[in-house]
């Protein structure tokens, strides 16, 4: 700047002045005057364009602070996104697929319980149970479906077939029951040092074969039947609790109406009537014995 300066106070001087001497104080004092001026308008020059240097750096200044605002939006714009993404992403993870609902569908109203505790669980409560456990008191109590509740006894009952054991699982009497086997009958007995229970005449027998296929009957329909009387046949299926009065028949005389019970159930090891043989087998095999 002082160089500036002074290269151009010599080319003032140069140009006011001559290389002629100055010859009067009054020539001096203007070129000096004019000198001044020169120098004062250099300075107000230079101060001029320091101001618009500094205006210009503050310009720029602004102008990055923006750059930066915008951008420092644009990146909060953009995490407000990636978060919506990874939360949307994570929601989709945790939603079951297709398979896995097929899958968790094979209960008929839905499993809220792993089949394997369910079956645990049924398994106690049949034990427990002095009489057939229906499947619907098993889902009241279990707060379950009745189709998965079902399902879970018949898985039961594979178990205990498979595992060949002294005890089975069967479904009888309309629910389901814990039983020994069969083949061990005798050895049971023997140990309880109880009696053959008492087998039912003939009589007695056809009566309850009457019943069972043609109930509710009433005695004079058994006795068009049979051609004989049934009283006694009668008497002693309701002394074993093989048979239950059904009501009164609304007819002359209003003769009572009998019917097969749940201890019927039980002792032939049927679930429902509709497991009692068809009569047609019974006259296929009179009509083979009498050939």
């Amino acid at each position: 700047m002082s160089k500036r300066r002074s290269t151009e106070t010599v080319e003032f001087v140069e140009k006011s002045g001559s290389s002629a001497p100055v010859e009067d104080s009054s020539t001096r004092d203007e070129a000096v005057a004019e000198l001044s001026d020169a120098i004062e308008a250099l300075d107000d020059d230079v101060e001029g364009l320091d101001a618009e240097t500094e205006d210009g750096d503050d310009l720029d200044s602004e102008d990055e602070e923006s750059e930066e605002g915008e951008e420092s939006d644009f990146v909060i714009h953009d995490a407000d996104a990636e978060d919506r993404a990874e939360e949307l992403a994570r929601n989709r993870a945790d939603e079951p697929t297709a398979s896995e609902t097929e899958d968790d569908g094979i209960a008929p109203g839905g499993q809220p319980r792993e089949l394997a505790e369910l079956v645990s669980i049924c398994e106690a409560l049949i034990f427990v149970s002095e009489e057939p456990l229906p499947v619907k008191a098993l889902a009241d109590v279990l707060g379950e479906d009745k189709g998965w509740v079902q399902m879970a006894c018949e898985e039961l009952a594979k178990e205990f077939n498979e595992r060949n054991g002294g005890l089975m699982l069967r479904e009888v009497a309309g629910g389901w029951q814990l039983a020994t086997r069969p083949e061990h009958h005798e050895h049971i007995r023997a140990f309880l040092k109880s009696k053959p229970s008492a087998k039912l005449s003939l009589a007695a027998l056809e009566t309850l074969a009457v019943i069972a296929y043609k109930q509710p009957v009433t005695v004079p329909e058994i006795l068009e039947i049979r051609g004989v009387q049934s009283s006694s046949a009668i008497k002693t299926l309701l002394d074993k609790r093989l048979i239950i009065a059904k009501g009164r028949k609304e007819t002359v005389g209003r003769p009572m109406m009998y019917g097969t019970s749940k201890e019927f159930l039980l002792q032939f090891g049927l679930r429902d009537l509709s497991e009692l043989p068809n009569v047609e087998d019974f006259e296929d095999l009179a009509a083979g014995g009498e050939s």
